[in-house]
């Protein structure tokens, strides 16, 4: 997001932490499908000075200590996080109409310290709130390629995205396949197939509009070695999103007895492959 936003004119400040300051490098690079893109970094520790957006892109579960070196209030702030509880979480923090509900979409990696690899278009949606301060900014991102739409009803972009993810990841994770491995065994297709199904139903019941009819074969013309980043945190030893993707769809099938056994089972099984993952070896 900074290197797109610095390439495009805007004045970026990155936040970063602090012990990793002194060797942050001085320019952000990132390969996208249409080229490559190099800027000047701007970094610094803490939010101490005026800004007219605070972009948050954190981790779920590093949202609180992201929070803890935000020291001046923006003019709105725009969450990038999966999910949807850090929204009420960051309105008691900010206020309710100066946070903006923001989702993302794309397949990237961050190769190292400043360098990042786009494998997909972007995606960003941002709720209608923010089109007065936002308008000209996604016109430019649209000049890189990007796909991107203001949204009236918060709860379809916010449940969209997730009826989106939270399947992809709990499937790819779960099962340690890409997607074309997923669509390619029955088994794993049809778990696939009921979690999107119940993510829908829970969308539904919390107000979005959202279309889960294709199940499975709205995935179809994604590039058949994608994986959720839930996936590949998993597999290099990362705390996985778990909670922060999955815990909506459980937590509002419970509030609103909607069935979500496809979820929970796979749920488990990635907190099984994750406490596999922290024991220590077996010595034989």
């Amino acid at each position: 997001m900074a290197v797109a936003l610095s390439s495009i004119g805007e004045d970026v400040t990155l936040i970063i932490r602090a012990e990793k300051l002194a060797d942050y490098p001085h320019t952000l690079a990132a390969e996208t499908p249409s080229g490559a893109i190099t800027v000047p970094a701007k970094t610094a520790v803490r939010v101490s000075g005026p800004a007219d957006v605070l972009w948050i892109s954190t981790k779920t579960y590093h949202l609180e200590d992201a929070l803890a070196v935000v020291e001046a209030m923006p003019r709105i702030v725009v969450p990038l996080l999966n999910g949807v509880d850090h929204i009420a979480v960051l309105r008691a923090r900010f206020g309710q109409d100066r946070v903006v509900p923001a989702t993302i979409a794309v397949e990237a990696d961050r190769s190292a310290e400043g360098h990042f690899i786009q494998r997909s278009v972007v995606r960003l949606g941002v709720a209608s709130s923010g089109e007065a301060v936002l308008r000209d900014t996604l016109e430019k991102l649209r000049s890189l390629g990007w796909t991107c739409h203001f949204v009236a009803n918060e709860a379809t972009l916010l449940w969209t995205k997730l009826c989106f993810l939270e399947p992809f990841a709990l499937a790819t994770s779960a099962s340690g396949k890409n997607l074309g491995e997923i669509l390619a065994d029955r088994e794993w297709k049809d778990r696939f197939e009921s979690a999107i199904h119940e993510a829908c139903a829970v969308a539904a019941k919390e107000g979005a509009e959202v279309d889960g009819s294709k199940g499975a074969a709205a995935f179809v013309n994604y590039p058949s070695t994608m994986r959720a980043s839930m996936a590949k945190d998993l597999a290099a030893g990362r705390k996985p999103e778990l909670d922060g993707i999955a815990g909506p769809v459980l937590r509002g099938g419970e509030k609103h007895g909607v069935p979500t056994p496809t979820t929970c089972d796979l749920v488990e099984k990635i907190e099984e492959k994750e406490r596999a993952k922290r024991s220590p070896a077996r010595q034989l």
